[in-house]
């Protein structure tokens, strides 16, 4: 099992900022840019941390990016890992680990995800209102680390009230958003057709390769969660045509700028109490 120090990492952080975040965004396949509305960024390659597990796949830079945002100190974790590199799995609980041991208490997450709505084209945004782990593993394998609980509640992994003030906030810009269930798998093939109607029969609305074991960990140490996948392409047997990675970017790169501004009002509002 890795080891993971995470008092090495905050302290080769606080040589280059001795910024506390009050809120903590991963940024999902495609989304990475949305780093660039910060003011005053900070920026520090992942790969100058000790122990911290790097990422391979393309969309995912490796950089953690400090700064404010509408009035507020964030940070972007540009560059998540994912199981199917290889990574053990508390391996993917470290950059909310460390989010959390810098002081964020609040977590928003993105992703790509792929569609189980025929209904729902590419580009929609689907606010995650619950998870599905057919990864079958956790990040909190192993021992328990300070400030976690041994068996976290799970039964609203993503916080209603925030989830419910994110959905008026993008009413009011006349944006439209979706709700639904999100099922993680560990990747890195993309789902069969047989999987795609298994899923949707169990009740899920996107599927991914990422979020639900960040959204666990998070639960762990007490963090209030917000969930956002952006819809980039439909799953096998949904649609005629192959999947591929670069339609995931491309469409992420579509919606970048709409999505750059829902992201800028739920910053602005007011925070769920912790």
């Amino acid at each position: 099992m890795p080891a993971f120090n995470i008092p090495a990492m905050t302290t080769a952080i606080r040589e280059h900022t001795g910024m506390e975040p009050e809120l903590a965004l991963v940024l999902g396949s495609g989304l990475g840019a949305l780093a660039d509305e910060l003011d005053d960024p900070v920026v520090i390659p992942t790969s100058d941390l000790p122990s911290y597990p790097q990422s391979t796949v393309e969309g995912h830079a490796g950089k953690l990016i400090f700064g404010m945002l509408e009035g507020r100190s964030v940070l972007f974790i540009q560059g998540r890992v994912h199981l199917y590199e290889g990574h053990h799995p508390r391996s993917l609980g470290v950059p909310v680990r460390l989010a959390h041991a810098l002081g964020a208490r609040h977590l928003i997450l993105t992703n790509a995800a792929g569609g189980l709505n025929p209904d729902w084209k590419p580009g929609t945004l689907m606010l995650i209102t619950d998870q599905i782990n057919m990864a079958m593993t956790s990040p909190l394998t192993g021992p328990v680390q300070d400030g976690e609980v041994r068996f976290p509640d799970m039964s609203s992994p993503y916080d209603p009230e925030w989830t419910a003030q994110a959905e008026r906030l993008a009413v009011n810009r006349n944006l439209q958003v979706r709700c639904g269930v999100y099922v993680w798998t560990a990747g890195p093939s993309y789902e069969t057709p047989a999987e795609i109607t298994f899923f949707r029969r169990i009740g899920a609305d996107a599927v991914g390769m990422s979020t639900v074991p960040e959204a666990i960990q998070a639960a762990a140490l007490g963090m209030k969660v917000l969930g956002i996948s952006t819809i980039t392409n439909l799953a096998a047997g949904l649609h005629a045509t192959s999947l591929n990675h670069e339609e995931v970017l491309e469409v992420g790169r579509e919606v970048r700028e709409r999505l750059a501004a829902w992201i800028r009002a739920l910053v602005a509002a007011p925070l769920p109490a912790v």
